[in-house]
């Protein structure tokens, strides 16, 4: 049997699993496991990973309901695992058919999975996506013209509100996993949408198949994307360092920032913009070329944020802070609640609440925020039951007890300001 087709041992897999902790102690693991071979030989390796550390995984099955049957192929593969040992959840999506199927199949099960580990309290949650599925991402962002950053392809760690996405499967051709299955004696569960060529992606798989069953062609193109993933891994350190340095993270959602540390260069505009994306609430950051005019201009609003001269943080200092008049309205305060883009709602202690901006009221709590800036105070979350104010969470008003009720935590939509480097800068408490 050559190299190439062995199954993936345990002793790989953990070294594999290595460089994206560190995990602690007994960590509780989720997977997307779909039933296909590559998500199946993930769960069982992470399963094995899991309780060498006196941790568990659980398997987050998702059934798209899009097609007779699926809702049993999803029971069926929740029994093989449980015959392995392995927890499942199933999670009923319920798409309606449509143009863009597929991305909105794959964009609805990676909300879903997400939701799914912070309801059960799985911080860390590993996808199945091997070699080959990184170099079609690679050639797909290619054809659409991606940069540098985009032809990086899946990034192995990746920060989400709700959980850690891990990918430590991304060098390891499909073969090995697919091993893997028929060494548990598993079946796989073949989607038929995998084979209709009318979808881009399996049109550029086919292309990609080599008779001679080498892989050379893959091989290479995941070659490409990890030298383009190292690359974009070092960008990131050095943004990582930049925002260090320069910039003080609130947890009011609002940031300050040394213009001359922050620097004039593109690193500049690439941290002010995801700053800017973070502090904003929005889901991209914003073009760079009105980043760079806001930093030039040294003021202004742009994205849902203000950029204005602090006039408590020091001399030639920044505030950046959420634009009042495009907070998001208020929504049910329910557990796991995002509001305006920026904060999560953990727990609520009382029904019948709900969450949003402090606005007018702001005015009676200044005592109860000193040095905070007006600006900052108005966008702050806040909790109202029939149209009272009960709780300021990020003020610990009225008190902490009461506080204790609604725990929230500032959680921007699109994650950490630098993707997935470890920003290990000033956050103020």
């Amino acid at each position: 049997m050559a190299a190439a087709d062995l199954p993936l041992g345990p002793a790989e897999f953990a070294g594999l699993m290595a460089p994206l902790g560190p995990f602690g102690a007994s960590p509780r693991l989720a997977a997307g496991v779909s039933g296909g071979p590559h998500s199946l030989a993930l769960a069982l390796l992470a399963a094995d990973w899991a309780r060498a550390r006196g941790g568990s995984l659980l398997a987050l099955i998702v059934d798209h309901g899009l097609r007779p049957g699926s809702a049993a192929e999803a029971a069926g593969v929740a029994a093989q695992l449980a015959g392995r040992g392995i927890a499942a959840r199933i999670l009923g999506l319920g798409l309606a058919a449509g143009p863009g199927l597929q991305a909105r199949a794959r964009e609805a099960r990676h909300a879903a999975l997400l939701r799914a580990c912070g309801e059960v309290g799985r911080p860390w949650l590993l996808l199945g996506h091997h070699r080959g599925d990184q170099a079609e991402t690679l050639l797909l962002r290619a054809f659409r013209g991606s940069g540098a950053a985009g032809l990086a392809a899946m990034a192995a760690v990746r920060a989400a509100p709700e959980a850690l996405l891990l990918r430590p499967l991304l060098a390891i051709p499909p073969a090995r996993l697919e091993a893997v299955v028929r060494a548990a004696g598993l079946a796989p569960v073949r989607d038929p949408s995998n084979a209709d060529a009318r979808f881009g992606r399996v049109a550029l798989r086919a292309a990609l198949a080599d008779p001679a069953g080498t892989g050379a062609a893959v091989e290479a193109l995941a070659a490409a994307a990890a030298g383009f993933a190292a690359r974009r891994g070092r960008g990131e350190g050095a943004l990582a360092a930049r925002l260090a340095e320069a910039v003080r993270l609130h947890p009011t959602g609002h940031a300050t920032i040394d213009p001359a540390r922050l620097g004039e260069d593109a690193l500049a505009d690439a941290g002010l913009g995801a700053l800017v994306r973070l502090v904003g609430g929005g889901a991209f950051p914003p073009a760079p070329a009105a980043v760079a005019a806001l930093r030039r201009r040294g003021g202004g609003t742009l994205g849902g944020a203000i950029l204005r001269r602090s006039r408590g943080g020091g001399r030639g200092g920044w505030l950046l802070a959420r634009e009042s008049a495009a907070v998001a309205p208020p929504v049910a305060a329910v557990p796991g609640a995002g509001w305006d883009g920026r904060f999560r709602l953990l727990a609520v202690g009382r029904p019948g609440c709900s969450l949003g901006a402090l606005g007018a009221d702001a005015a009676g709590l200044r005592r109860a925020a000193p040095g905070l800036p007006a600006l900052v105070l108005a966008t702050l979350p806040a909790i109202r039951q029939h149209g009272a104010l009960v709780a300021v969470p990020c003020l610990s008003y009225p008190d902490a007890e009461c506080c204790a009720e609604f725990p929230m935590l500032l959680a921007p939509t699109a994650g950490p300001v630098t993707g997935g480097a470890e920003w290990r800068g000033r956050v103020a408490h």
